[in-house]
């Protein structure tokens, strides 16, 4: 008997299964101490939120996430556009995810600034995320519920719809909007990491974010930094070697407090 299992379905719960697998191996990764941007102290220490209530967060979040995916596919109609007459083709793709990354960076950027910028969203609401001083891998989708829902829900649904592409596209895309998030939460600058060689937005530029100094700074997640060029919100920084061992993402002394 022949299970088939719709790309409606895919799309929805194999970013789920890639977003636990992939920070299952950063998690190993986490034991070499000459890459962490932080020490394991300091992870251990400055952290607001236990690792438990973390994972249930997460957990919380990516339910909802799959609720209103499933909802969209079935209000939309989608399908998964199986026949070789109906697949699209490279140049498509690629047009496709290049304008599904533009339009979820600039949602995120925008709602993101917004939420540091006012004090009620802030302290109710995005500060949640912000008790990860220390980021981790699978911490990226620790976000209060409501952030959660305006920030990744409602931006993965409109680079879904806007961009034109399929729910079997989806899969892809969104399984790699999902491996970069937990990449640029992952507390590691390890070599030969291909995001750090393709995007100038990586787990330094975005640690930066999370320190004191950083919150007004690197708001652009995830795939690129140009708005925080064009909007002055960028803020520079270099790889240097901690005290005690390990690295960090230090910024420019113009910047820092």
């Amino acid at each position: 008997m022949e299970i088939s299992v719709s790309d409606e379905l895919l799309g929805t719960f194999v970013p789920i299964f890639v977003y636990w697998v992939y920070s299952g191996i950063y998690l190993m990764f986490g034991s070499f101490d000459n890459y962490r941007l932080h020490s394991k102290k300091d992870e251990d220490m400055k952290n607001l939120v236990s690792k438990r209530t973390v994972v249930k967060g997460v957990l919380f979040q990516q339910t909802v996430q799959a609720v209103v995916a499933i909802i969209l596919f079935t209000v939309t109609g989608s399908d998964g556009g199986t026949d070789a007459d109906s697949r699209p083709s490279f140049l498509l793709l690629l047009r496709q995810f290049v304008i599904a990354m533009f339009i979820l960076d600039t949602w995120q950027y925008f709602m993101h600034r917004y939420m540091h910028h006012n004090k009620f969203l802030y302290r109710h609401i995005h500060s949640q995320h912000h008790r990860l001083v220390v980021p981790y891998a699978f911490g990226a989708l620790y976000n209060h519920p409501v952030e959660g829902l305006l920030l990744d829900t409602i931006g993965g649904a409109l680079s879904f719809l806007l961009s034109g592409m399929t729910p079997r596209t989806s899969i892809f895309f969104f399984s790699f909007a999902t491996i970069k998030t937990v990449d640029d939460h992952c507390g590691l600058w390890l070599p030969g990491n291909i995001f750090h060689i393709l995007f100038r937005n990586n787990s330094a530029y975005h640690d930066v974010h999370h320190q004191l100094y950083g919150t007004k700074y690197n708001f652009s997640q995830p795939f690129f930094d140009i708005w925080d060029r064009i909007l002055g919100t960028h803020m520079p920084y270099s790889i240097e070697k901690r005290a005690g061992g390990g690295l960090e993402a230090r910024p420019a002394k113009d910047y820092k407090a």
